[in-house]
């Protein structure tokens, strides 16, 4: 019998450390393949003060940095760190930063189907290597077809309100009990690692999260 690991996620998909965390999640479970794991996606806001509309990126990094330039260092850095973890970031095609709110909702109803993993990876990869935005309802739509879920059902519910309140009370509730970063990574909800450790350092924390329950 295969040992067992349940692990929370808590992330935004907005935080490009967040899209880093889950390809060094992914290569620490190819290290561990005796180990089955269940992943669950938790719902977090990066930034809450941005509006349900989204708001130009130029402006929002301007509000939280002070200018678009002295972010772009950071940028640079996580471009070179990205394409070590197989991931393409292009900052430069960003032109919207939107509010997360029905992302995180299509994400619930992905773990609802078992399919939480696919369409996490689309809405990165949307985000950060293609600048779309997440705001826009056909842009989630792509994600939803990308993991598999009935489009119309999907169109439906982002029209409506389902899931809102659920999402924000969740997202809260993360901060409220000392989530103050992402990613942020639960296991057995007995052992937390902070942020975007290496594959080394992920695969320790369900090391010990097993010796615990043995």
């Amino acid at each position: 019998m295969k040992k067992r690991v349940v692990i929370d996620v808590v992330s935004d998909v907005v935080c490009p450390w967040c899209y880093v965390g889950k390809h060094r999640l992914e290569a620490a479970l190819a290290l561990r393949p005796d180990i089955e794991t269940e992943i669950h996606w938790q719902p977090y806001f990066l930034d809450p003060r941005v509006p349900r509309e989204g708001m130009a990126r130029v402006d929002y990094l301007s509000r939280k940095f002070g200018s678009d330039e002295r972010i772009r260092p950071a940028h640079e850095r996580l471009s070179r760190l990205g394409r070590e973890e197989g991931i393409e970031f292009h900052f430069e095609r960003i032109a919207r930063q939107p509010n997360t709110l029905d992302a995180h909702r299509l994400i619930g109803w992905a773990e609802e189907a078992g399919r939480a993993g696919a369409i996490v990876e689309k809405i990165f990869s949307q985000f950060f290597s293609e600048g779309a935005d997440l705001t826009q309802i056909e842009t989630l739509l792509l994600a939803a077809q990308a993991g598999g879920l009935d489009v119309e059902v999907v169109r439906r519910d982002l029209a409506g309100e389902r899931d809102v309140a659920a999402i924000e009370k969740s997202a809260t509730s993360a901060a409220e009990r000392g989530i103050s970063g992402v990613p942020f990574f639960i296991f057995n909800n007995r052992f937390a690692v902070a942020g975007a450790q290496t594959p080394d350092m992920l695969t320790e924390a369900m090391d010990k999260t097993l010796t615990e329950a043995a």
